[in-house]
């Protein structure tokens, strides 16, 4: 379940990287205005830490999964949000301070709801009461290495260093990066999404589909601003499935329970591109919104990548 020894090295890397250059094009003023007006901080939260599991939930009864897929599911509808819900924010000219900020915040609450959440599914689907502790060390410093560092730097290079103007090649490469980084995960994984999918990939699709759906339908609901709404669904629909993985291959021993994690980082990949392109197309997400980006509670404005 686990990426092979190249793809694993090179992988932080890249979302590292993917991080460096979401803070080139951010300073500290969006992340005050996101802090200064929590509302959409807030329902993003509500969205990923009570919403989601919800689904997941009803999913999992709905489809009357066996029990390691219906927990698996479970593990997966815990986890924070993904490192690349940045960057997709972002192409699809969403609010990227707030994503971050989201992705942070989730995975620090992560060392609550995770047991919670996986330990209560334990109980439910598979009758199992096993207590869960989360390596805090390694998430951690996992998400300084791969969030809060790599940002930073991209923030003060921007600040000290404004004369390079690297924001606009370094984010075409790291689209690039992204790109190479979903077909890797496609072609180390597709083994497992080939004899897998027809009996998980309606559940976490259906899954994924309904999350985004749901972030963007609680942002609508708040009255945000579409760049709000968009960097919400992708919070909501990006989940971090390489913790997923790790939590089930690793912390409790069962890699059957990974695999809903490894089919649905192959399937959001997918329906994040369409989003991308959807809101790419001449502005269809945001074009009928006139307080996109410049609202009390929305998002910096756009820049062109």
């Amino acid at each position: 379940m686990n990426p092979s020894g190249s793809l694993a090295v090179l992988l932080p890397l890249g979302l590292a990287f993917i991080m460096f250059s979401l803070g080139l094009g951010l300073g500290l003023a969006d992340f005050r205005r996101v802090l200064a007006q929590p509302r959409a901080v807030v329902a993003g939260m509500v969205g990923q830490v009570v919403v989601l599991p919800a689904i997941a939930f009803s999913i999992a009864s709905g489809f009357q999964l066996g029990p390691e897929v219906a927990t698996g599911l479970m593990i997966l509808a815990a986890c924070p949000g993904g490192v690349t819900a940045g960057l997709v924010t972002d192409l699809a000219r969403g609010d990227t301070a707030l994503s971050i900020t989201l992705t942070a915040l989730t995975s620090v609450v992560a060392f609550v709801t995770v047991p919670l959440v996986v330990g209560g599914s334990l109980v439910y689907f598979a009758g199992q009461a096993i207590l869960i502790r989360l390596p805090a060390g390694q998430l951690a410093g996992g998400l300084f290495l791969l969030t809060v560092l790599p940002v930073a730097a991209g923030m003060a290079l921007r600040q000290w260093g404004p004369g390079l103007r690297l924001e606009r090649p370094v984010k075409h490469l790291a689209t690039g990066v992204f790109l190479a980084i979903v077909i890797a995960t496609f072609v180390n994984q597709w083994d497992t999404l080939v004899r897998h999918f027809p009996t998980v990939g309606p559940a976490t699709l259906a899954l994924n589909l309904l999350t985004m759906a749901a972030g963007y339908g609680i942002g609508r609901l708040q009255e945000l601003p579409t760049a709000s709404r968009i960097a919400m669904s992708m919070e909501c629909g990006m989940q971090n499935s390489a913790l997923g993985i790790t939590l089930a291959v690793s912390l409790l021993g069962a890699p059957a329970l990974a695999i809903p994690s490894v089919v649905y980082a192959l399937l959001m990949n997918v329906t994040a591109l369409a989003v991308i392109l959807l809101a790419r197309r001449d502005g269809f997400l945001v074009k009928d919104d006139p307080d996109n980006g410049t609202g009390s509670t929305g998002a910096s404005p756009r820049r062109e990548a």
